[in-house]
């Protein structure tokens, strides 16, 4: 589905890739605030537009569904581990302790498995308010004089008056990817503990078979 920032691709494109030529060609005045965004982020405006014009949250439905087939499967899994059976003894009742610790597990790789689901949405929750914030930015700097002066010396020139401008469109842009930066930064401390690997640790009881001997799960 097309969104803002779609209908502006073309010119938040062109534009930004005429301010990255007049970085390149002039340089932006010492002291500019675009000078940490630049060394921070280690990317030029037009790189940064284009790449966040790539990021397409759709792609994390098909992993929504994956991980909703995936639950399905593990709580058949459960619900199997949970009939258990109708024998008895000492063998039948160090096998009901290694099924119910199996199920244990498998309730929590269904939780592993919501948590996945969760992750994905936010990331695509992410994606989105990123694309919404740098098409509010590129809808301001289009209209800016400062892109006027940027598209007028690019006909005559590129040459050291422009250079203020094009830095301020640049800081601009940058700015926008930088706070979206930082908000993609805390998504994986945010899940980190929920999406950690669950470890199966079997009951330490020994099961024995008809004859006596110990078999080994």
């Amino acid at each position: 589905m097309e969104d803002a920032l779609d209908q502006l691709a073309e010119p938040a494109v062109e534009l930004s890739g005429r301010v990255d030529d007049v970085l390149a060609a002039a340089g932006a005045p010492a002291g500019h605030r675009i000078w940490p965004l630049l060394r921070r982020l280690r990317v030029l405006p037009g790189d940064a537009v284009q790449a966040v014009i790539e990021l397409r949250p759709g792609a994390l439905a098909d992993a929504a569904r994956v991980t909703g087939d995936l639950r399905r499967a593990y709580e058949e899994v459960r619900a199997t581990l949970a009939e258990g059976g109708s024998w008895q003894g000492p063998a039948a009742e160090a096998y009901a302790a290694h099924r119910s610790g199996l199920a244990e597990h498998v309730t929590g790789l269904t939780g592993r498995v919501d948590a996945t689901a969760a992750y994905a949405g936010a990331v695509a929750d992410w994606i989105a308010d990123t694309r919404r914030a740098l098409a509010r930015t590129v809808g301001d700097v289009l209209g800016s004089a400062e892109a006027v002066a940027v598209v007028t010396a690019a006909r005559a020139g590129v040459g050291p008056p422009v250079a203020p401008a094009a830095a301020e469109i640049g800081a601009r842009i940058l700015a926008t990817v930088a706070e979206a930066y930082d908000r993609a930064e805390v998504l994986p401390q945010r899940w980190a503990a929920e999406l950690d690997v669950l470890a199966h640790r079997p009951t330490d009881l020994p099961v024995w078979g008809p004859d006596g001997g110990r078999i080994v799960l």
